[in-house]
């Protein structure tokens, strides 16, 4: 019963655990969606912000290639000027004029001897598309502090005369993209063309200069920006959101990661909480489901069961002392009007059981005259004239006396047939015990049965110890039952007698034989008169009637 009653709590539950789990993924999956997207937007936000910076610094490339002095390679005048540029511009370090074989013309600051550009990238590029071009994470050669280089040519008509050539200082890149601020356990990441790091938000020292994951190289070069979910370099599950350079008027990576755990650790506390909650509803459910199980189900159930185990051991007193509004209140009460109702019918049967005991005494006391009565009629009317007749009379009457008191003393109800066959052969089987046998199961036998059957037997026995067995030193007799289905076949076998001969005519025995037992046993009998001793078989019901079509066990004999 607990343990249903613990079921009980759990389908309770069920539904709200469902609700709760349906409710988690939905939140998740909402929360997932939004995360990309922001992702997405912060990568779009920061990409935007380094094109801007970019184009700013080309701006100012295209207004210094504008400048008389540049355009004339004065390098006086261009010195000055370059320097006037460099210092009223804070993104830049320096700024420079370089002739076509790399050695610097003239610039923000003073050269070192021997110093050479032709062979960086940047500077090839340029020569090589006439054009604006961005360079890799470089070391700068003027200032020995690492730069992003930016270069342009300087055109006189479609001949290059020079190259103008600049860098974004990427300690000021790294202070721009902190100053935007991004929360913990987030990063952006800005990369050149080559995968190198240039900017990292955030542990910048341990980031910038390194080049990103061979894993994560086909991100630069990617068609299209997307939102991948990934595991950083430093073990942080994020969701990233990345542009490649591959887009147009996008020079460098950009990537901004949001770490899961962080997204996610609102959504965590609360599915804490109510993986808590629910742990603690479940516990409390159950607690309660077993508290109000025992107080208001197990107990009244217990109670009821005590009453019924007591009144089975005879305690007919005892009561539930149940009431109330609840429905086991109402199982008790009720229970209790019932044993009520049982120990008044009882007192009433016990009346009647005494009555009746009073009555069946003094019916078989009356019988009982009856019986010496009649015998005494017969005495006094046939003993003298024909004694003969009047012993076979007498030991028919003393039969039927010795079965009506075996019935009587039974209370009238029914007899087991191994009794009744006791009852009417103990005048012979008083000196002759061994040479009767009785074989049988115990069946009980129906009292307007009983005494028909005690009446064959008798006669039965009579027979055999006049003309049959019984009448001799050495003969047997063997009585032999079945059941089956509600009937009784009974076989009287007779061995070691004088030979035997049918008779020539039906005697007073034989008439009684055959009406003996009333109609509704359906009483069938076959006499074998053979030379070793007498068969007599006998079959009929004390049940319901055998049904049309069943065999008749006579006739398997």
């Amino acid at each position: 019963m607990r343990l249903k009653l613990v079921a009980v709590a759990v389908a309770a539950l069920a539904p709200v655990v469902a609700m709760l789990f349906y409710n988690e993924v939905a939140l998740r999956h909402q929360r997932n969606e939004e995360v990309r997207t922001s992702a997405a937007q912060a990568a779009r936000q920061a990409s935007s912000e380094v094109e801007r910076i970019i184009e700013g610094l080309h701006a100012l490339l295209v207004s210094v290639s504008s400048m008389p002095s540049v355009r004339h390679l004065d390098v006086q005048a261009c010195n000055d000027a370059l320097k006037s540029v460099a210092e009223n511009i804070p993104n830049i370090r320096t700024i420079f004029v370089a002739g076509l074989d790399g050695r610097p013309i003239c610039g923000s600051m003073a050269f070192p001897k021997g110093v050479v550009f032709s062979d960086r990238d940047y500077f090839q590029q340029t020569l090589e598309t006439k054009d604006f071009s961005v360079g890799t994470y470089t070391q700068s050669r003027l200032s020995d502090r690492p730069v992003l280089p930016l270069a342009i040519p300087l055109m006189e008509g479609d001949t290059i005369k020079a190259i103008i050539v600049s860098g974004i200082r990427l300690d000021w890149l790294q202070n721009r993209i902190t100053e935007r601020g991004v929360a913990p356990g987030n990063e952006v990441t800005i990369a050149d063309g080559k995968g190198t790091i240039v900017a990292h938000v955030p542990s910048p020292d341990q980031f910038v200069g390194t080049i990103l994951p061979e894993e994560y190289q086909r991100l630069i070069h990617a068609e299209q920006p997307d939102v991948i979910e990934i595991t950083s370099q430093d073990g942080t599950a994020r969701i990233l959101g990345y542009r490649p350079i591959a887009l147009p008027s996008s020079p460098l990576y950009v990537s901004a990661g949001f770490s899961k755990t962080e997204v996610f650790a609102p959504i965590d506390r609360a599915t804490l909480m109510n993986t808590l909650a629910i742990i603690g509803g479940a516990l409390f459910a159950f607690v309660a489901a077993i508290f109000i199980g025992n107080r208001f189900i197990l107990m009244p159930i217990s109670r009821i069961a005590d009453v019924m185990e007591s009144w089975r051991s005879g305690q007919t007193t005892a009561r539930t002392g149940m009431k109330g509004p609840d429905e086991l209140g109402l199982v008790g009460a009720t229970f209790d009007r019932l044993l009520d109702e049982l120990e008044e019918r009882r007192r009433q049967n016990q009346k009647a059981e005494e009555e009746r005991s009073l009555l069946v005494g003094e019916l078989a006391h009356r019988v009982k005259n009856g019986f010496t009565l009649v015998q005494a009629i017969a005495r006094q009317t046939f003993s003298r004239s024909d004694p003969e007749r009047y012993s076979s009379f007498a030991e028919r009457l003393a039969a039927l006396a010795g079965t009506y008191d075996l019935i009587l003393s039974r209370e009238g109800l029914a007899s087991p047939i191994r009794d009744i066959l006791s009852a009417a052969l103990r005048a012979h089987v008083a000196s002759q015990a061994d040479r009767i046998r009785l074989d049988g199961p115990d069946v009980v036998l129906p009292a307007d049965t009983a005494l028909p059957l005690s009446l064959v037997i008798h006669e039965l026995a009579t027979n055999a110890t006049k003309y049959g067995s019984l009448g001799s030193e050495n003969g047997t007799v063997t009585i032999e039952w079945k059941h089956d289905d509600g009937r009784v076949l009974l076989l009287w076998t007779e061995a070691g007698g004088p030979p035997v001969s049918t008779p020539t005519k039906k005697g007073f025995g034989s008439v009684l034989i055959e009406r003996a037992f009333p109609s509704k046993a359906q009483a069938r009998f076959r006499v074998d008169y053979r030379t070793e001793g007498l068969i007599f078989e006998v079959i009929f019901s004390i049940g319901e009637p055998v049904a049309k079509g069943e065999v008749d066990p006579l006739s398997r004999t």
